[in-house]
């Protein structure tokens, strides 16, 4: 009897365990850092399909999309601090509600618009100057197998992908790369946008590759973010694997391995 007294004495402390385990996770998740896989190439080539990263959920404050599942009992925001233009963020999708990761672009009454590729604020050209080329080869990339699209294309299965990079410059002196696909895409030449009070307007920085603020949500685009939705701040890459599987470690990218995203 005392024999089965302490093995079932040992699987509760193992439950008790497992169940404080779990807890510890939770309330670190909800408040500090949330991890996140980059799935498209929508911010190429700041960030990579692969790369794996914590977000920093601690930079804006904190709001019901900040626990899983959205479960956090209130409304708004609470020890909300305002974003800067040119953070890259993770955000709820205000109709999908799918996590995307985007460039903070237009803050709160600015206007945005998009002319010949180049991003006009408040009627004002947003600098950019040419920074050669971005090149990969042309096979499928991450679990998903997506192919990448080339201003050089089409190319052959294994060819080298191309497109041209320029270094853009927002105000306020922050820089970051973007690159070029196509010299007339569907989202370099738009209306003006007002970015209204309590939103914010994201684009990804490979411009002709990105579903972002630039198109309505009845399209599959993203709007105007109320700020509720902000998750955190994409602040370094811990990880990066350009394979199938992060097992594959052949495919991984040590030279991205604690990268600080600009």
């Amino acid at each position: 009897m005392a024999s089965k007294a302490k093995s079932d004495g040992g699987i509760v402390e193992t439950i008790k365990t497992v169940v404080y385990a779990l807890l510890i996770a939770g309330l670190f998740r909800t408040l500090f850092f949330q991890p996140f896989w980059i799935p498209s190439g929508s911010m190429k080539d700041t960030l990579l399909i692969g790369d794996f990263l914590f977000v920093n959920k601690m930079a804006y404050g904190y709001s019901r999309f900040s626990c899983p599942f959205s479960a956090c009992p209130f409304d708004g925001r609470i020890l909300f601090s305002e974003p800067e233009r040119g953070d890259v963020v993770v955000f709820r999708h205000p109709v999908n509600g799918t996590d995307f990761i985007k460039r903070l672009i237009g803050m709160p009454g600015d206007t945005v618009q998009m002319r010949g590729g180049v991003v006009y604020l408040n009627g004002e050209a947003v600098p950019q100057e040419p920074a050669g080329q971005f090149s990969e080869v042309y096979e499928q990339q991450g679990p998903m197998g997506q192919l990448p699209r080339c201003e050089n294309g089409p190319v052959g299965q294994g060819d080298i992908c191309t497109k041209s990079r320029a270094r853009e410059t927002l105000p306020g002196g922050r820089t970051h790369d973007v690159l070029n696909i196509d010299t007339n895409g569907a989202g370099d030449n738009t209306d003006v946008f007002t970015v209204p009070a309590g939103h914010y307007f994201f684009m990804g920085d490979n411009r002709d590759n990105s579903q972002d603020s630039r198109f309505v949500q009845a399209v599959g685009g993203v709007g105007f973010v109320p700020a509720d939705h902000l998750i955190g701040r994409a602040d370094r890459i811990m990880f990066s694997s350009a394979g199938r599987s992060m097992l594959y470690f052949w495919t991984w990218r040590s030279d991205r391995f604690f990268k600080a995203v600009e």
